[in-house]
């Protein structure tokens, strides 16, 4: 069986984008074990796939990590992450007759990130899927209402400023949510962000957060049964994408269109203002040219609650 390793070494929302990829070649590719050099945390993605197997990811130098991942005795090696230890390593590899393939970053003009994920394989003369291609093309459907209450997900949070939707916005779509008698809604977070969740669900009976409560695991069991997300740009979009579950993202500095968009999303559910200044960074890292992030100021939460309803068939 030939042995492909896969290297993304964080972070997570950029693994969770490799898993319809991943799980597509696995499936036209049955002779072909990929080890996953990735945050073990989200094995649980993968799983119900035979050939995907989770491998260790040490924080270590070129030369550590190529020893460490050496181990498994690959025949190949995709890399999906090309930084300065990915590279390093990646030069060991070929150094040792290992063929490597890597993810290209610069130039790539929008391109999905999943896309460029599926192309490190294409060059590694892999089997391809075009069942990923037409999928990537059917955008999922809301789901049916089965219950009496929608069941919604809201995840608040993102690794930078630009991405993150300001408390006073977020707070006004909780105020409009929680009066409503057929919708529940589950709050998602970090354990460093549960205290604030809690505080912020307080007031309502059908608000709860489950931030810190939750294994991983347990945590997208939950997502698996929400009728909606809300999200930032953040990884929480693309755990509920790899669930098929509708995502309501929200975008301030960033850009749908820059790539990282979740997977069968419907663009009209990402919510965003137009404006010269955005996107005004590819990742959210950059402060505002303003100061005011008011690329995220003005996006109202009855915008937000509008789409939601929408989403769920209650408008």
């Amino acid at each position: 069986m030939k042995r492909i390793l896969v290297i993304r070494l964080s972070a997570l929302g950029d693994v969770a984008i490799l898993v319809p990829v991943l799980k597509h070649r696995a499936a036209v590719c049955p002779d072909c074990l990929f080890l996953v050099a990735a945050p073990p945390l989200l094995a649980p993605l993968f799983h119900g796939v035979d050939n995907i197997q989770f491998v260790g990811t040490p924080k270590a130098s070129p030369r550590e990590l190529f020893r460490t991942l050496s181990a498994y005795r690959p025949d190949c090696v995709a890399d999906m992450h090309w930084v300065n230890r990915t590279i390093g390593m990646d030069f060991l590899f070929r150094l040792h007759g290992v063929p490597v393939s890597r993810i290209h970053k610069r130039n790539h003009r929008g391109k999905p990130s999943w896309k460029r994920y599926d192309e490190v394989f294409d060059r590694l003369g892999l089997p391809s899927s075009a069942k990923l291609e037409a999928e990537s093309r059917c955008y999922l459907a809301p789901k049916p209402l089965s219950a009496i209450q929608a069941v919604i997900g809201i995840a608040p949070f993102a690794q930078h400023r630009g991405k993150i939707w300001p408390e006073p916005n977020i707070k006004q779509l909780l105020a409009l949510l929680g009066h409503r008698q057929d919708v529940r809604v589950l709050l998602f977070g970090s354990k460093a962000e549960s205290s604030t969740l809690e505080t912020w669900a307080l007031p309502y009976d059908n608000i709860q957060s489950v931030a810190g409560k939750l294994s991983f695991k347990q945590e997208l069991d939950q997502i698996a049964q929400l009728d909606v997300m809300v999200s930032m740009d953040s990884a929480n979009m693309h755990f509920a994408s790899c669930l098929g579950i509708p995502v309501v993202s929200i975008w301030g500095a960033t850009h749908p269109q820059s790539g990282f968009y979740g997977w069968r999303q419907h663009p009209s559910w990402a919510v965003g203002l137009e404006m010269d200044c955005r996107p005004c960074s590819k990742y959210g890292k950059k402060p505002c040219q303003f100061g005011d992030y008011r690329c995220l100021t003005g996006i109202a939460a009855q915008q937000v609650y509008d789409r939601v309803l929408q989403v769920v068939g209650f408008s």
